[in-house]
């Protein structure tokens, strides 16, 4: 923080800052064909995004202390300027997800399981068509909208199916994508951390950055409060050792925390993951393996006898 000196008394101004963001795109429509995020067949409903969270209001100086009277009086050095509201607080805002977060799984091109899996949410692939959902054994909806599958609580959605899905899933991936693009243009606040290695750590919330890929071979905990949040920027791959677990504590939501990966994700047999998995390319979780979060690939998504669970609201 810069310090002004004046031959004035300064009044130091704490400035807050309050930045809600409201993030709904709600899509209009009724019927069997909408697409929720409780996967009920009530109507299509865009995802509403978290409120943002504003920097702490600055704390005022201290007054100025006056000059002693008289000719040749020293003139009073003021207090210290009061202290903004947090830097980066645009950085510490959850993802807006628009209407991806209707989906638990998405992904472009492919979207397979090992039977059984445990999906709770909707699935949906776009521009690729549902015979690129595999080893789901669909059951087709008899409007064609969605298929249902007893691996999903949900629905499963495909862009060669009937209108209106299409074009929601359309929006949809292209939600997906910018939400992607937010995540990685978010100020660092931390770089490098265990250069790629964060193995038995417990983060605290930030924006981390790592040019390189990021490992996760033993237990990381992910501590703050409910509305705190937690960006990962991964420039290479996400790799989640066998048994390793991303937790949380200290009241933190799955739902605040972005993995922003550039490459791929591999998650290992029996790993669990917390947060929003967003990868340019492809997410695969090996036998076991479970996520409470999401899983978005802008290509495909691959998982094992898995468990998927979207996030409390």
């Amino acid at each position: 923080m810069q310090k002004h000196f004046s031959f004035v008394l300064l009044l130091a101004v704490g400035c807050s800052s309050n930045g809600g963001v409201d993030a709904s795109k709600a899509d209009s429509g009724s019927g069997s064909g909408g697409i929720s995020d409780s996967g009920d067949t009530s109507g299509f409903g865009g995802a509403s995004g978290s409120a943002g969270t504003g920097g702490n209001a600055g704390t005022g100086g201290n007054a100025a202390t006056g000059g002693n009277p008289g000719t040749g009086g020293t003139a009073g050095t003021s207090g210290n300027a009061g202290q903004a509201g947090g830097s980066g607080a645009g950085s510490r805002l959850p993802v807006n997800l628009g209407a991806s977060g209707n989906f638990v799984i998405l992904a472009k091109s492919a979207v397979s399981t090992v039977p059984t899996s445990a999906i709770t949410g909707n699935v949906g692939v776009s521009p690729a068509a549902a015979t690129f959902i595999t080893g789901f054994s669909l059951s087709a909806d008899p409007t064609n909208v969605f298929s249902t599958s007893l691996q999903v609580s949900g629905m499963l959605y495909a862009a060669d199916y009937a209108p209106p899905t299409p074009s929601n899933l359309t929006t949809a991936v292209g939600d997906m994508e910018l939400a992607f693009t937010d995540a990685a243009g978010r100020a660092p606040g931390v770089t490098e951390l265990g250069a790629g290695n964060v193995g038995g750590m417990t983060l605290s919330p930030d924006v981390y950055k790592w040019g390189t890929g990021l490992l996760i071979p033993t237990d990381v905990t992910l501590t703050g409060s409910a509305t705190d949040v937690w960006i990962f920027q991964i420039a290479q791959d996400l790799t989640v050792g066998s048994a390793a677990k991303v937790q949380l504590s200290g009241g933190a939501s799955s739902k605040n925390v972005f993995w922003q990966v550039a490459g791929l994700v591999d998650v290992g047999t029996t790993a669990h993951v917390e947060g929003i998995v967003m990868t340019q390319t492809s997410a695969t979780l090996h036998t076991g393996a479970s996520i409470n979060g999401r899983l978005f690939a802008q290509t495909a998504v691959s998982i094992d006898g898995s468990a998927v669970v979207q996030p409390s609201p």
